[in-house]
């Protein structure tokens, strides 16, 4: 037997995107539901990279969606740019007069969800969508929950927050995938126990490749390094991983400890040919991926999600079609931004495998050009904190 349920908006992910959305249109009076294969425990344990924007801070506290990340999280003024030996502080506020948070998303993931049951959301964990239909005129969505029943979800509107394997997004672009780059080399991260080995980020760009410093608390730190794609996380031995590190980052003493955890990350860029058919919407990974050097992914689903609020009240509550009209070509403009400066931060601090000695000294001119100009630094500066958010 097959349960139909009525709703105004069903939102298939309970990630960031999606979480964030049933909030924001609660708050208009709009019912929705979210639905995610995986288990709330799932959700809120899998641990991710946390830079947050200080506009996408303000989202969430203004809207209630989190307190902790103003009492937990870490407010970051600057990066580090390191090459040759020699470190160079990018300091925020004096060229943007924003900042950072460091915030894991799995942490804003904890306070979407206690948000969202507090505030009655129906949330359906375990619960696998199977289908999504007729989005040009009365779109559904079919999915099995965790004991084998099976559902259909009739909606005013879809919205696929599903994440880079979205079973919306076929729904969407139909058979068109999207523009895609994949990139040639991949991060082996590590989680250790150790105090922080500095209290701001450190990009390094060595001539044995890249490697990123970072927190993410008083005892943990995360830590990567550039490797080939299809390295095996659990071949070196943690004295070669520490060695590997070190190395990359000349000039800094990194505080080592145990490892508890590793893996071996892939860098893609990807943006789906279509956003928005019908009824239907992609958002955040859902629509686009970008490398983890920007600092963008969860910022860029938060971007897409105030965009889509605005859109879906003035559809929902007022039979106005031109924001939704409207939404794609809006969201491109900051998606490719967004693409491009993590395409630029990636080549320009990656070493890549067949570089001569002319692209690596050209390499370092170009990071010279950044630290050693303040248009340079204000560039940088002003796409890692994040532009402001269309009004």
């Amino acid at each position: 037997m097959t349960t139909t349920v009525r709703t105004r908006v069903a939102i298939v992910g309970a990630g960031p995107a999606g979480l964030l959305l049933s909030h924001l249109l609660a708050d208009a009076g709009i019912e929705s539901i979210v639905l995610d294969r995986r288990s709330r425990s799932e959700i809120e344990s899998t641990i991710r990279a946390g830079i947050l924007e200080q506009e996408t801070v303000r989202v969430l506290t203004e809207t209630g969606a989190s307190e902790r990340v103003l009492e937990v999280g870490n407010r970051h003024d600057g990066i580090e740019l390191r090459f040759e030996g020699e470190g160079h502080r990018i300091d925020f506020p004096s060229l943007t007069g924003r900042s950072v948070w460091l915030y894991p998303q799995h942490e804003a993931l904890k306070d979407l969800i206690a948000a969202r049951l507090a505030g009655g959301q129906d949330l359906r964990f375990s619960t696998e969508v199977t289908g999504v239909g007729d989005v040009e005129t009365s779109p559904w969505v079919t999915a099995t929950t965790a004991d084998g029943d099976e559902l259909r979800i009739e909606a005013e509107f879809v919205v696929g927050a599903d994440g880079s394997r979205s079973v919306v997004r076929p729904a969407v672009t139909g058979s068109a995938r999207g523009y895609f780059r994949e990139y040639p080399f991949a991060w082996f991260g590590i989680l250790c126990e150790a105090p922080p080995s500095s209290d701001e980020l450190i990009y390094s760009n060595s001539a044995d490749g890249f490697a990123l410093i970072s927190q993410r608390s008083a005892t943990v730190q995360r830590m990567y390094f550039q490797c080939d794609p299809d390295a095996d996380a659990q071949a070196p031995s943690e004295a070669e991983i520490w060695d590997t590190l070190q190395r990359r980052v000349p000039g800094t003493t990194l505080t080592e400890g145990p490892i508890f955890q590793r893996d071996v990350l892939r860098f893609r860029s990807f943006v789906a040919h279509e956003l928005r058919r019908g009824r239907a919407v992609l958002v955040g990974d859902a629509a686009h991926t970008v490398p983890p050097t920007g600092a963008k992914g969860m910022n860029l689903a938060v971007a897409d999600v105030v965009l889509l609020d605005r859109a879906l009240r003035a559809l929902l509550l007022e039979n106005d079609a031109r924001l939704i009209d409207a939404f794609a070509e809006t969201a491109l403009r900051r998606i490719w931004k967004a693409q491009h400066f993590s395409w630029w931060m990636t080549s320009m601090l990656h070493t890549a495998s067949d570089a001569s000695d002319f692209d690596r000294r050209r390499q370092v001119g170009e990071l010279r050009s950044v630290v050693e100009s303040s248009a340079g630094q204000t560039f940088l500066a002003e796409a890692y904190t994040g532009w402001p958010h269309e009004a």
